[in-house]
């Protein structure tokens, strides 16, 4: 079996960590283009010896870490040291991804990071107390199942942030985030009148700069590579530790992770 035809199932889902650990679409999609670039170049950089998602992540990782694509990424090349290093995302979180998104195990994480199991565990251990710490903000929930709305009202109080509402339709999202500042939003894409929570978050990021974490059962719908896609995307039924990671991952890009916006 070709090289392609071994990853092609695996490219949405790359994608989706590229963005979440860059936060934006168009940096994460630059590290990826970069990952394929590669293999087209030099076809031995993928570890054929690997199972071919692991090897896949593993040579993103290489890429990533590298900091080689940071000025297509959106850092200026004269940028200051510091400004590159703001851009790549720390190795707790990487392994804190691979492990709450991607589903890999201990074992595999070590091998995609090219780190023993011992430091995985230790840098899962402090990624878990960096989202412990993360400043507090006001949370907009729009779920229209009861139960899940709670359970994203829970989590995210637990966390430390203020939830001001929980919206079930696409006029109660716009109405509910009147006159507050909102810093973060958790929407469904399909809401309880048949609204859209895609046009829902589309409006409110007119007026409102926060990152949005969409939270859905049909992650397909927003995988097609056809359009622009959400920066931060989980699957239900999701892990609690999941929601509160990428949520930190979201707000860990303070103001350029608000800047995003949802194209319907």
């Amino acid at each position: 079996m070709s090289i392609a035809d071994q990853l092609v199932t695996h490219l949405p889902y790359l994608r989706r960590y590229a963005r979440a650990l860059s936060g934006s679409q168009q940096s994460g999609d630059a590290y990826v283009i970069a990952v394929l670039e590669t293999l087209v170049a030099d076809s031995s950089a993928f570890d054929r010896k690997l199972p071919s998602r692991v090897a896949l992540y593993k040579l993103f990782s290489t890429v990533w870490n590298s900091a080689a694509v940071a000025s297509r990424a959106g850092v200026p090349d004269g940028a200051a040291p510091e400004k590159r290093l703001e851009a790549i995302t720390p190795l707790p979180r990487q392994a804190f991804l691979l492990s709450a998104m991607e589903n890999f195990d201990l074992k595999d994480i070590a091998v995609v990071l090219s780190r023993s199991p011992a430091e995985i565990e230790s840098l899962l251990s402090e990624a878990n107390k960096e989202i412990g710490a993360q400043v507090s903000t006001d949370v907009l929930v729009i779920e229209d199942e009861p139960l899940i709305a709670m359970d994203l009202e829970s989590l995210m109080e637990d966390l430390g942030h203020r939830v001001i509402g929980n919206a079930r339709t696409h006029r109660e999202a716009i109405e509910m985030a009147k006159g507050k500042h909102v810093g973060l939003i958790l929407a469904d894409i399909q809401l309880a009148d048949g609204s859209s929570g895609l046009e829902a978050v589309a409006e409110l990021l007119k007026t409102v700069r926060a990152p949005v974490i969409f939270i859905t059962a049909f992650p397909e719908r927003l995988l097609t590579g056809q359009r622009a896609e959400p920066t931060y995307l989980v699957t239900k039924p999701f892990k609690p530790s999941l929601v509160a990671g990428i949520a930190s991952q979201a707000l860990f890009f303070g103001e350029n992770a608000g800047r995003a916006r949802v194209e319907t």
